[in-house]
């Protein structure tokens, strides 16, 4: 079974926001952070994690990263407190994703 992915959220040092997924969340970061990462960090690069979420399979990884990139900065902010994210998922799965 393919269930050793995360979901993550990434602040740059500007502030802006980026979410992505991951099966090596520390070897993604260092990418991000030696520019072999997303074109995303060239301008700014990445600060730290605010949200790191797993396990899960690819399907749904993707899925969630798709939805989170859906929402306006305030609500993914509010996602990575703490307890946030299992109820954005409880709901998420009890909507039918």
């Amino acid at each position: 079974m393919d269930s050793e992915w995360f979901v993550y959220i990434i602040e740059a040092e500007n502030g802006r926001l980026y979410t992505g997924i991951t099966k090596d969340p520390v070897r993604r970061l260092g990418q991000h952070q030696s520019g072999s990462g997303a074109k995303f960090f060239r301008s700014s690069p990445p600060k730290s994690y605010l949200l790191k979420a797993g396990k899960f399979d690819h399907s749904t990884a993707l899925r969630l990263e798709w939805r989170i990139k859906k929402l306006p900065r305030s609500q993914k902010l509010d996602l990575c407190q703490k307890g946030a994210f299992r109820r954005f998922y409880r709901e998420w799965l009890r909507l039918g994703s």
